[in-house]
């Protein structure tokens, strides 16, 4: 994976460029997390790529590296709370903005993965699939995958009946069946429960 979008925008002048990225936009519970990441020119991490086509074992064994090697990194989420208030959309851009101002090396420049900019407070691109082709936007990728993952455990503990730990709260089969049959938890989005909901009359 080459660093050409990083590299484009060091020669307009910028020196700090983040990748950020969001996972979690799709389940039916849980927050939604994003995480930025901003790697020295040229770092190398073997395997690394898209979180998605990643093996769990990969992405676990990647986390600690990119924490390690990276100049800076900052996870972040959105509330369930948030989500229904706000929608997933502008939820995951709040994700987003808090991942990129968490920092503790601040970004002058960030590539977004996806076709809608989130309002962040430094200059910014899209990049359609810039987790497959952006290694700062992968790495991201990888943190807020491992991250929300390692939480969705922490609420399978919390919430037993709802087996998170099976399918982190995504729209299998099973977590369905789940819903119907003990009703929303607190974790649960609302908003998105409605076709569930309804089903069930």
């Amino acid at each position: 994976m080459e660093y050409r979008y990083e590299d484009a925008a060091r020669s307009r002048g910028f020196s700090l460029i983040c990748g950020i990225d969001e996972a979690g936009r799709g389940p039916l519970a849980g927050p939604v997390y994003a995480a930025a990441v901003i790697l020295p020119p040229g770092c190398d991490l073997p395997g690394l790529n898209d979180s998605k086509k990643l093996s769990e074992k990969k992405r676990e064994a990647l986390f600690p590296l990119i924490k390690e090697e990276a100049v800076a990194w900052a996870v972040a989420s959105a509330s369930v709370e948030e989500i229904d208030s706000l929608n997933i959309l502008n939820a995951t851009f709040l994700a987003m903005r808090r991942a990129q101002e968490a920092l503790p090396t601040a970004a002058d420049y960030a590539l977004i993965d996806g076709n809608r900019l989130p309002p962040l407070s430094i200059s910014a691109e899209t990049i359609i699939g810039g987790d497959g082709i952006s290694p700062s936007i992968a790495a991201a990728s990888i943190l807020a995958k491992v991250s929300r993952d390692h939480y969705m455990e922490t609420l399978d503990r919390m919430y037993p009946e709802y087996q998170f730990l099976k399918h982190k709260g995504y729209g299998t089969a099973l977590h369905r069946e789940l819903i119907l049959r003990y009703g929303p938890s607190p974790v649960h989005r609302r908003t998105f429960l409605g076709k569930i909901l309804n089903g069930k009359k």
